[in-house]
């Protein structure tokens, strides 16, 4: 490692990739919109049944008929409304000319000009969940929206909706509609489910009416859709832009998720669909009900997954669980004895297979709940509790951090420098992160593959906290092995990186 002691520190520059990730509803795109209406303090009554399906292969199915004319009814179109908007056009001469004024009304002022923009259709699917007109969708089907309709699947009763409210970070909304003995869908458990089930989708793909598709689970606790709150249900059964809002159920017609999106390079469907499943949903829908807002609990850790190479530096039998990256100062967590490093395997009887699962979990358990932790540390099983706070404005319970580097001899084609006032100011650092400042990573050096960039900040290596860029030079030298564990300070969050020297080409 070079100790580069350059004057000043290019602020880093980060770019999102975009891929072709699609919201499957509103036809016509609306934006951002959260409300809710005045029933605080209700509660939404629904029917559950949480009894595995039989999976001994002792029938073949046939028809999905039955089932479809079970689900069909509770299955509605969700029609929003974005009124126009009066703005201003200013600096236009041609709105001056007397000649267009006698097509475009009479003059405003030199170069002023108002008008207004034409209504916003969308268009989306919900799901009955209770006989009094609760109704399950997506945030992203009724944003922005100042008006919403609901058309029952026999065409012949249609709604104005109120919205309960909604949830941008899981993507869910609740609407309510003035009616009684509605046709509600029996909820399932999501938990229960298993990849290779048969499910249909139902909704309005594409404002042609009800359909129905039938495919299977592809896969469980997908994510990367840019939620803060993920654990998709991937499906191949078909769908389509309005699809969004509508019902994936089991074979025997139970609700098990919200279909939310696709990816697509064409717009529809080409078999890769995710639905929210029903009891994040339902832990949603409850919370905006009964308190007008999403309640969440607050754990206080900073967590990132584990791969292999943490589970050798961590002495983990396996590639399992989140990894601690920072205990945040008098939360629930430091208070319980979680520390850095530690990686939580179980949270309140549950394994834990990565930190979103960690973070799902957290965020539907209700504040003040006491919850048994189990985590390794050094190699050894501990037993913890935890009092969980509410999650407070829009701190993250536990994002996963951004990436990292360091520098020396043993890290080669790394770069650091001490830590001054202006990388301070110029980088945005808080005054608690202390280290040597990563100047410069090589491209091909195994400190680059392991994810260290330049303008990170290293705290420790091999556990020992790093004080200064002479410090960094030290402890990466004495390490031994080919693999060097490292903390750093990367894109606002801490991280731990493992550098595999053996790797250096």
């Amino acid at each position: 490692m070079k100790d580069n002691m350059k004057e000043s520190v290019n602020r880093m520059r980060y770019a999102l990739l975009g891929g072709a990730i699609i919201i499957s509803a509103s036809l016509f795109g609306l934006q951002s919109w959260a409300g809710a209406d005045s029933r605080k303090g209700s509660t939404v009554e629904v029917r559950l049944d949480n009894q595995p399906i039989t999976r001994d292969g002792g029938s073949v199915i046939t028809s999905f008929a039955p089932v479809v004319k079970q689900v069909s009814p509770s299955v509605v179109t969700i029609s929003t409304t974005q009124k126009g908007k009066r703005v201003q056009m200013r600096g236009n001469p041609f709105m001056e000319d007397p000649f267009l004024n006698r097509f475009f009304g009479g003059p405003m002022g030199p170069g002023q000009r108002e008008f207004r923009t034409p209504d916003r259709q969308g268009l989306g699917s919900g799901v009955i969940v209770s006989k009094d007109g609760y109704i399950l969708t997506n945030n992203h089907v009724v944003e922005d929206a100042d008006e919403v309709q609901v058309q029952l699947a026999d065409s012949r009763r249609e709604f104005v909706a109120k919205v309960v409210g909604t949830d941008p970070k899981s993507d869910i909304a609740v609407l309510k509609v003035d009616a009684a003995d509605l046709p509600a869908l029996v909820l399932g458990d999501s938990d229960h489910i298993e990849i290779g089930d048969l499910v249909l989708a139902v909704g309005n793909p594409f404002g042609i009416g009800q359909t129905t598709t039938m495919g299977m689970v592809s896969a469980k606790g997908r994510g990367n859709m840019g939620l803060d709150y993920e654990d998709f249900i991937q499906t191949d059964a078909a769908i389509n832009p309005g699809n969004s809002g509508g019902a994936l159920v089991d074979v025997k017609g139970r609700l098990i998720g919200i279909n939310t999106a696709i990816i697509s390079r064409t717009g529809g469907n080409q078999g890769i669909g995710f639905a929210v499943p029903v009891n994040l949903a339902r832990s949603v829908m409850e919370s905006l009900v009964e308190n007008g807002r999403v309640i969440r609990g607050f754990l206080g850790v900073n967590i990132q997954n584990v791969d292999q190479d943490l589970a050798r530096a961590f002495k983990l039998e396996e590639a399992r669980g989140a990894l601690v990256a920072q205990v945040t100062p008098d939360s629930p967590a430091e208070k319980a004895g979680v520390r850095d490093g530690d990686v939580i395997v179980e949270f309140d009887g549950q394994a834990i297979r990565d930190s979103r699962q960690l973070k799902n979990i957290v965020g539907q358990t209700k504040p003040n709940a006491k919850v048994p932790l189990t985590v390794m540390r050094d190699g050894r099983t501990r037993e913890l509790t935890a009092t969980l706070k509410e999650l407070p404005g829009d701190q993250q319970l536990a994002g996963r951090s951004g990436e990292t580097s360091h520098d020396t001899e043993r890290l080669a084609g790394v770069a650091v420098t001490d830590l001054d006032g202006a990388a301070r100011r110029q980088l945005e650092l808080p005054k608690s992160v202390n280290g040597a400042l990563v100047t410069a990573v090589e491209p091909d050096s195994p400190a680059a593959k392991a994810g260290l960039r330049e303008g990170d900040v290293i705290l420790e290596i091999d556990r020992e906290e790093v004080t200064s860029a002479a410090d960094a030079v030290k402890l990466a030298d004495r390490s031994e092995g080919d693999q060097i564990l490292l903390r750093v300070w990367s894109q606002g969050a801490t991280r731990w990186l493992v550098v595999d020297e053996s790797r250096n080409s």
